[in-house]
């Protein structure tokens, strides 16, 4: 069931009933607006905090890519369960596929990156989702997203 409304700022409280992860794995800081069965645009404050840093690289700090991807797929995941709401804290959404990654430019600390995934279809319980990741509307990672609830 989609809910056919405009949700906006979902703070990191939600974000945590929303979706099972949490820290460190949490790729998300806030959602800036859903549009249930469409759209979700959410961020992800990158702070030299981050435990992932220590290793990559010490001295020329570089958010890993697959932790971008990480970020979209949660992003989508918040517009799985937002559309659908009756699976939140019963069903899991789980990260089913990927393709046509890219990424354009090294993301580090003090970089904002603005999460934006759009729902491209959805056939036989599986969802394929377009994501793109950008900062300071620069494009810095792109991807198609696949999932399913189980």
């Amino acid at each position: 069931m989609s809910e056919e409304r405009l949700i906006e700022n979902i703070d990191i409280m939600e974000i945590l009933r929303l979706l099972p992860h949490r820290y460190p794995f949490v790729m998300i800081d806030k959602v800036l607006s859903v549009e249930p069965d469409k759209t979700v645009v959410a961020l992800k404050n990158v702070t030299i905090n981050e435990p992932f840093f220590q290793g990559h690289f010490p001295g020329k700090p570089v958010m890993p890519g697959v932790l971008m991807l990480e970020g979209m797929a949660q992003t989508g995941g918040i517009l799985a369960y937002c559309t659908e709401l009756e699976n939140v804290g019963v069903k899991l959404l789980y990260f089913a596929g990927i393709d046509k990654a890219r990424f354009r430019r090294p993301v580090g600390p003090g970089d904002q990156l603005v999460y934006k995934i759009e729902i491209l279809k959805k056939k036989r319980g599986i969802w394929k989702m377009a994501g793109k990741a950008f900062v300071d509307d620069a494009l810095v990672a792109e991807a198609e997203l696949m999932a399913s609830f189980g």
